[in-house]
């Protein structure tokens, strides 16, 4: 059967890195065919061509963290045997790619509910984005998600958990270096793991050919998990005797640099109101994000999406928050949530730049996002893997 071809003109492209002088982008099947000029088109290419003049291609968009499985209308965590609401699930997914996020990156549920849902969307089931998972994350006995059925109170115990994830066939693991304020009794200062039981759960993924992702709010805990070797830490929260964001540390920084540690700061559309109130948290949090960024270490944009007040769908909303609180420039953001964030997800040769030959994961918006970010909030048009979402 012949792939369909679609041939989108008239464009302002940004390939996820750079502006392009290309005006014209062919989608072929699942992948991108090509990028190039309005000029270079054949007679009848141009005839069916369909012109998107006044509108910006790039990228679809990707957020490295959330939770499929958590409705962000609920205030309390799930019961350790209640089941979501797959239609519920499909729903968020389809709102998700419709508002042009077509990668995502699950950290967390009890039940492999969102594996099914990915592997749905692969099948082309249910609309959705990519999702890579992590399934029942790492915690300790009555630790922070334990509701999820991942506790372990030793290394061993801790093997255990990830044998089980790699048999549901999982993308990466999920470990919670520190407690959470998701948790009933869990302290998001204090460590969960130490150092050596981390780095036995990391060097174990690691045989099974899995990453770590490592839920981290106390500056003891992210220390441990980036001296373990995870490939990312979620959230970053540098909390102290002082509070969040209290006990920035450079030094753990320089490990972080060292080991080539991803953050993913997980900065909601819900930061809004610090940034409105000035708040001396948000202050404190944005000079360790400046920090880091001068330090070199690299980050990709991330919601914790199903979170309470965080919906899964408003990762557009949540970028011009993220852009103000950690004072990048419009290209930083877009570059954090694209080929950026396709490096720190391990799918660089596969997603996040407009190249001939990666798949068609395309978002077309009215306006141009390099000058407006809100732009993001106007999708006209998105692809996911060469299918037409919008």
């Amino acid at each position: 059967m012949q792939e369909q071809r679609t041939i989108l003109t008239d464009l302002k492209l940004w390939d996820g890195a750079h502006d392009l002088e290309a005006d014209t982008l062919i989608l072929n099947g699942r992948q991108i065919e090509t990028v190039c000029e309005k000029t270079a088109l054949s007679s009848a290419e141009v005839r069916t061509a369909q012109s998107m003049a006044g509108m910006t291609a790039l990228p679809g968009l990707m957020d490295a963290h959330v939770h499929m499985v958590l409705d962000p209308n609920r205030s309390a965590p799930p019961g350790p045997d209640e089941v979501p609401d797959p239609a519920a699930m499909r729903e968020r997914a389809a709102m998700m790619v419709r508002a042009g996020i077509t990668t995502a990156r699950d950290l967390g549920g009890g039940a492999w509910h969102e594996l099914a849902l990915r592997d749905a969307i692969e099948r082309g089931e249910v609309p959705g984005p990519r999702l890579l998972c992590s399934g029942q994350p790492v915690t300790c006995p009555g630790g922070h998600c334990h509701f999820w059925g991942g506790e372990a109170a030793d290394a061993e115990a801790a093997k255990t958990v990830i044998d089980r994830q790699v048999a549901h066939q999982v993308d990466l693991v999920k470990v919670m270096a520190t407690g959470g304020r998701f948790t009933r009794g869990s302290k998001p200062g204090a460590p969960q793991f130490e150092l050596p039981v981390l780095t036995e759960i990391v060097g174990y993924a690691r045989e099974k050919g899995l990453s770590v992702a490592a839920h981290c709010h106390g500056t003891p805990g992210i220390d441990a998990a980036v001296r373990a070797g995870v490939h990312s830490v979620e959230h970053c929260s540098w909390v102290g005797e002082g509070g969040w964001a209290s006990d920035y540390q450079v030094s753990v920084v320089e490990a972080m640099l060292e080991r080539g540690t991803w953050v993913s700061p997980t900065i909601n559309a819900g930061w809004q109101r610090m940034l409105d109130a000035n708040n001396q948290t948000l202050t404190r949090m944005r000079a360790a994000l400046i920090d880091m960024r001068a330090h070199g270490i690299p980050f990709m944009a991330s919601t914790d999406a199903g979170i309470p007040g965080v919906f899964h769908h408003e990762l557009a909303k949540a970028l011009g928050v993220y852009g103000k609180v950690a004072e990048l420039t419009n290209e930083q953001v877009l570059r954090s949530a694209t080929s950026e964030a396709a490096s720190g997800l391990g799918i660089a040769g596969q997603a996040g730049r407009l190249v001939g030959g990666f798949d068609a994961d395309v978002l077309v918006v009215d306006g141009d996002p390099l000058q407006s970010i809100d732009a993001l909030g106007r999708p006209v048009a998105v692809w996911a893997r060469g299918v037409s979402v919008r």
